[in-house]
């Protein structure tokens, strides 16, 4: 008897789907209330560009004398650097005004929309910079923010 298969996923693009919100404060990561969320602005009409926002652990070698095989063991987790890039408004009424340098807060990744019962990643972070980008192509005006992990994020925690 063969192992049985695992579960098909339903496939979906991110674009128009997945949502990425700023909420200010949760009291527990782990089980955000959606009064938490709902006080949140949702940054992904605005958002041009994603990197970083996973989630790394170190290796650590355990060699032995018996064997020339070297095996290893989970370390350390640690959040790869992390930022948005995001539009620019000509008159400057964009992220910068709800993001400045030094804000401390959550970045709330919902992959799949914002419905109840599915997952969701909670990212402690503080605004690290605020990079424009500057450009003679013809390409929309956009600011890199860079965050800060402050914490170890919360990861697959139901949506409420």
């Amino acid at each position: 008897m063969a192992a049985p298969p695992i579960t098909p996923s339903k496939r979906f693009s991110a674009r128009g789907v997945s949502k990425c919100y700023f909420v200010p404060s949760i009291a527990s990561i782990s089980a955000p209330t959606r009064a938490e969320l709902d006080a949140g602005t949702d940054l992904s009409p605005q958002v041009a560009d994603i990197d970083g926002w996973t989630v790394q652990s170190e290796q650590i070698e355990t060699p032995d004398l018996g064997s020339t095989f070297t095996s290893k063991i989970p370390g350390s987790t640690s959040a790869d650097d992390s930022s948005l890039t995001m539009y620019t408004d000509l008159g400057g009424a964009d992220v910068r005004t709800l993001l400045p340098r030094g804000t401390d807060g959550f970045i709330v990744w919902l992959d799949g929309g914002d419905v109840a019962g599915r997952k969701m990643d909670v990212f402690p972070i503080r605004v690290a910079s605020l990079g424009k980008k500057r450009t003679t192509d013809d390409d929309a005006e956009t600011i890199d923010v860079g965050f800060s992990i402050t914490a170890e994020p919360a990861e697959n925690v139901t949506i409420p």
